[in-house]
């Protein structure tokens, strides 16, 4: 059964007054707000002053951490928090703080409502949970929130690169909706037209008003919040995250493990994607420059990679975490050379189709633009990686979802490793 969307969204300069008046409305009167330091200062104070003040039993969770990430630690810390009384909980910040308290409501069996304090991420009103469980970057389905109340003043004062990262994170739907179609095509996943069109619609709203997002105006702020939530609407009406992701978050999830692992400070999710999108989006182009012919005679040289080669990939990129990643990738695993044959006919067959497709993916100098726009990085090189680390992301990102995208594409028709 889908799940449903908030009962309420607010997004203006009452935001806090409003929920207030929501908690007391549904009778929620016992209330456990999440936020970290900056969350608290930027808008939580607020929060936590106008529902003390109308008498609601407020419990809090305020991460004091240099860096917080959502993982297994920081999800004990809230559900060590939550009493054995039912509360409704309420997140103050962004993508993590979201996914931390959407997943412990979730785990409690209880609801919770979202105070952005920047438009820096789609999730707020999704359904999943991307979460760190031993290392391994995993969703887990869970429900949106009951509510929504956005200041829009917060929004707007928020750091430019959470704004920019945001906006890049709606470009990474350029790319996700392209491969969503091919994995239609190819790998036969549910797909809908409408939420794609919906999804695209979103983004160009953003790309649009590019130039006035990332000077921090308001109402473009807010244009793009509501891109980011419609987004959200879309996976929510979907089920899963599937038209909002694709192979531009499997690079960015290879990132974010891999930056664990070493013990390197994070990069804001959003700032991955987008130039990630941008490495993607060179892919879709390689794939326009090809005919059918060339493609067929690709084709033809290609040959399935053994079992044994591709798991010894896994744990040679995954180390102690390459267990979960070979299981997530099971079905592909399975693939025997009758099944493997059957893929490249499928891409003769709808050769037509997959250009199509291709030909509606902005150029990767394009993406690189807008992300310059407003004013977020464009390179790899910007977010800190080296072109080891770029490459090893291409080549190893794709194992961490069942997911046909154009990365694996790429590995069929051998224009890429």
């Amino acid at each position: 059964m889908p799940a449903t969307r908030p009962m309420q969204v607010t997004i203006g300069p009452d935001a806090v007054a409003q929920l207030v008046e929501f908690c007391r409305k549904h009778q929620y009167t016992k209330l456990l707000m999440v936020a970290d330091r900056n969350t608290y200062a930027a808008q939580g104070k607020a929060v936590e002053q106008a529902l003390r003040s109308a008498g609601f039993d407020l419990k809090q969770v305020v991460f004091t951490d240099e860096e917080v990430i959502a993982d297994a630690a920081h999800v004990l810390d809230v559900l060590v928090e939550a009493d054995r009384q039912e509360r409704i909980f309420i997140a103050v910040g962004t993508g993590t703080l979201t996914d931390i308290t959407r997943f412990s409501s979730h785990r409690t069996k209880t609801s919770f409502i979202s105070v952005p304090t920047a438009p820096s991420v789609d999730g707020f009103v999704s359904v999943g949970a991307p979460l760190i469980i031993h290392g391994v970057k995993i969703t887990v389905i869970c429900h949106p929130p009951i509510a929504l109340f956005a200041d829009i003043a917060t929004l707007a004062n928020a750091p430019r690169d959470m704004i920019a990262a945001g906006f890049a994170d709606m470009l990474g739907k350029l790319t996700s909706i392209a491969d969503w179609r091919i994995g239609h095509l190819l790998w036969d996943e549910p797909y809908q037209e409408s939420i794609a069109e919906r999804t695209l619609a979103a983004v160009k709203l953003c790309t649009d008003n590019a130039a006035a997002i990332g000077s921090g105006s308001p109402d473009a702020v807010r244009i793009l919040l509501g891109a980011l939530l419609e987004s959200g609407y879309c996976m929510i009406d979907f089920g899963t995250s599937r038209p909002a992701s694709g192979a531009e978050h499997h690079y960015s999830h290879y990132w974010e493990m891999m930056l664990l692992r070493q013990g390197r400070r994070a990069v804001i999710h959003g700032a991955k994607v987008g130039v990630a999108t941008s490495l993607v989006a060179g892919l879709y182009a390689q794939l326009r420059a090809l005919s059918r012919q060339q493609a067929s005679d690709l084709l033809e040289a290609s040959t399935l990679p053994s079992r044994e080669e591709e798991e010894a990939a896994i744990r040679a990129a995954y180390g102690d975490q390459a267990d979960d990643v070979i299981a997530e990738h099971a079905n592909f695993l399975k693939l025997d050379e009758a099944a493997y044959d059957g893929i490249k006919r499928k891409i003769l067959d709808h050769w037509d189709e997959i250009q199509s497709i291709a030909a509606q993916v902005p150029p990767p100098e394009q993406i690189i633009a807008w992300l310059k726009e407003v004013g977020g990085p464009a390179t790899a090189a910007e977010l800190g990686f080296t072109e080891d680390e770029k490459a090893l992301a291409a080549a190893n990102g794709h194992y961490l979802r069942d997911r046909f995208t154009m990365r694996k594409l790429a590995r069929v028709l051998t224009i890429a490793p």
